[in-house]
């Protein structure tokens, strides 16, 4: 009995297995082709924004569950530093993730500005943008300093707090001449240079402010080298600068060349191409860290448009070839060096907040496949020749991914769709709003009462983009699953663009066919 009793078992878990497997690659092929709607995705990805401000929060404020937080930032180093964003589910202002938000932000709108703008969302998304680089003026004190922390990670941690209760220190730190910080300060370059494109014509003396502080910022990251996190020990257990700072000193020459014109910066960026790794390094990842991708699409995207001078192109066409080893990977057809894909087709580079390096890919999908088709060319991996149109549908299939087209059937989109986490790692959303309930609660009293809390959150954090699934496609929507359930601003921020492009396409595509004349219908006779 105990032989044919397991022996009946296996047969039984085999043939659930099988059943499984049949209706799990059914299901997943109805979920691939479900139609999602980019212009609600792009309206509340800068929603996110505004749960994620610090300071003093304006009338037309939209989330309105939050309300002014970190009203005395910088006052015992007296400094204003109120204002700019949280990045994620605590309340640090980290400088290095803000600035490469802002310059994700900037660089949808100055790719996509037309198509954000259709979608009646561009006031919002410069906003956006305004709020993070009006911090940055601030904390600009000096062209030398620049303030680079507001807030501890570590006290910060033992607290579960709302942040307009907040009762952590508040210590800021800044970079200078004694204690450099080049990658920080040439990324906050890199968001002004880019921010003061985006406001060039909507505003054009906030645009030559922005640029000035971008031009001495850079400066100064050039003149004083070093590792930020080698100044603030503070930030290395959180935002520890493990690329360098040489990539970000070649993304902001970069960005100021393009805000600029001038040509020097682009001197900078090929006299240093070797030196500093811009033509050295394959990459496989682009995020707030590593930017060596972005550099090397940013110098392909000139020679593409042939914006260069002569003794620049040989350097220029290291720097695209590299942006192609990025691409193909993505793509599965650079050889034997590719990003990983879960079987659901999600790229996976980690296990801690992988939806960054999906989104950050998106975008940069997106746009180059923009580059190539403006030049008419194509792709060339060691697999074989690839079309624009095939890398921007891989970039749709991440987006589709990340709003629903998956095997969880899970929008990793807060807010969007029918199934979304539902327990964000996320102090304010998961606390009661100090608007209904305006008593204080406490560090320990957040964990006893709030963290531990097996509903939903009460306040739900509408655009934000959660750290996602494992490499086997699996979520788990638990509020102390922060490798999952944690959101980032540089999650969302790629998106922004992404979401306008697939909108438009989408409403392009709707008027198609509403214009095509209906054919013939032929009728006979009973």
């Amino acid at each position: 009995m105990k032989m044919k009793g397991n022996y009946g078992y296996v047969m039984s878990t085999r043939t659930t297995v099988l059943l499984v497997m049949l209706l799990g690659v059914f299901s997943w092929s109805c979920a691939a082709e479900i139609k999602h709607d980019y212009r609600d995705a792009l309206h509340k990805s800068l929603l996110y924004f505004e749960a994620q401000r610090s300071g003093h929060l304006p009338y037309n404020q939209r989330v309105s569950w939050r309300g002014h937080s970190g009203l005395t930032d910088g006052l015992e180093q007296g400094v204003d530093l109120v204002g700019g964003y949280y990045d994620a589910g605590d309340h640090v202002k980290f400088g290095l993730p803000m600035a490469f938000t802002v310059t994700m932000l900037s660089w949808s709108a100055i790719e996509f500005g037309h198509e954000i703008e259709a979608a009646g969302e561009l006031q919002y998304t410069l906003e956006a943008i305004k709020w993070g680089t009006d911090y940055f003026i601030k904390a600009h004190t000096h062209p030398d300093v620049l303030w680079a922390e507001v807030g501890d990670g570590d006290t910060d941690h033992y607290c579960w707090q709302r942040p307009e209760d907040m009762t952590t220190p508040r210590q800021a730190y800044k970079i200078d001449k004694t204690k450099p910080g080049s990658d920080l300060a040439a990324e906050t370059a890199a968001a002004m240079a880019s921010a003061s494109i985006v406001f060039r014509k909507v505003n054009p003396h906030y645009s030559h402010l922005l640029l000035n502080h971008a031009q001495e910022l850079f400066e100064f990251a050039d003149k004083y080298r070093g590792s930020y996190d080698s100044s603030i020990e503070a930030v290395k257990s959180y935002y520890g600068s493990i690329s360098g700072y040489k990539d970000e000193l070649l993304w902001a020459a970069l960005w100021l060349h393009r805000a600029t014109g001038r040509e020097e910066y682009l001197d900078y960026t090929v006299e240093n191409a070797e030196c500093f790794g811009g033509t050295g390094w394959a990459m496989t990842e682009f995020s707030w860290d590593v930017k060596y991708a972005g550099v090397q699409i940013l110098a392909a995207k000139l020679l593409l448009e042939g914006d260069y001078a002569s003794r620049h192109e040989d350097t220029l066409q290291q720097y695209k070839s590299k942006a192609e080893h990025y691409i193909c990977a993505c793509l599965e057809k650079n050889g034997g060096n590719n990003i990983e894909r879960t079987r659901g087709g999600m790229l996976f580079v980690r296990q801690w907040n992988n939806m960054q390096h999906v989104t950050s890919a998106a975008f940069l999908l997106m746009a180059y496949s923009e580059y190539l088709a403006a030049a008419e060319q194509e792709l060339r991996c060691p697999n074989g020749p690839v079309q624009p149109e095939e890398i921007f549908k891989f970039a749709k299939s991440q987006t589709d991914y990340i709003l629903g087209s998956n095997p969880m059937h899970t929008s990793y989109l807060v807010g969007y769709g029918r199934k979304f986490p539902k327990r964000v790692h996320h102090r304010g959303a998961s606390i009661v709003s100090f608007k209904k309930s305006d008593g204080f609660i406490g560090c320990t009293q957040g964990y006893d009462d709030w963290f531990g809390r097996s509903k939903p959150n009460p306040n739900v954090l509408v655009g934000a983009i959660v750290g996602g699934p494992d490499r086997r496609d699996r979520f788990r929507d638990y509020r102390e699953n922060f490798m999952q359930t944690e959101a980032c601003t540089y999650n969302t921020s790629p998106m922004v663009g992404v979401f306008a492009k697939l909108n438009s396409l989408l409403v392009a595509e709707q008027e198609n066919v509403q214009q095509q004349p209906s054919s013939p219908v032929s009728h006979q006779s009973s």
